[in-house]
């Protein structure tokens, strides 16, 4: 048996997650340990080049039904992949680099832009991002700090 560097941190199979580099205090995350690559609901999402380098724009929007503490976020584009959603549909995402906080723990984490509009949560976390120390009990929820009510507008940019 080997023994992990560091401790396991016990997750339930939703929680609420902190991406601070782009000013999104906090977006209710499925934790799925069948997906991949995380994923995070985007929209007006346009490719541009900035100095010779991929950047993608896009606008995220935390909350569900309101449009309390909207960012836009620009940032270099990591990859472009060929991506099967869980209804089995393939289709090309623009994946970014985040660094996220879950349960207390910074992590950074692939994360392809979808429109994940018809989806209950705006944010999905996979096992790229999970395999850093998280133990998922899917018959719990919400172990870390519950978010408060949505704050205002916001606009940020990484990188």
């Amino acid at each position: 048996m080997s023994e992990s560097t560091h401790s396991n941190t016990l997750a339930g199979w939703r929680e609420w997650v902190q991406l601070p580099d782009i000013g999104v205090p906090w977006i209710k995350a499925k934790l799925d340990t069948g997906a991949q690559t995380s994923s995070i609901h985007a929209y007006d999402v346009e490719s541009f080049d900035r100095d010779g380098t991929a950047w993608v724009r896009f606008r995220i929007r935390p909350w569900q039904r309101s449009d309390a503490d909207e960012v836009e976020v620009e940032s270099p584009v990591l990859d472009v992949r060929r991506v099967r959603s869980s209804s089995g549909h393939v289709e090309e995402r623009v994946v970014v680099l985040m660094r996220l906080i879950l349960l207390g723990r910074e992590v950074a984490a692939e994360v392809t832009l979808s429109n994940r509009d018809a989806m209950g949560f705006r944010m999905l976390i996979g096992r790229e991002a999970l395999s850093r120390g998280f133990v998922v009990d899917s018959a719990r929820s919400f172990l870390g700090d519950r978010a408060p009510r949505p704050m205002r507008r916001r606009n940020r940019g990484v990188g």
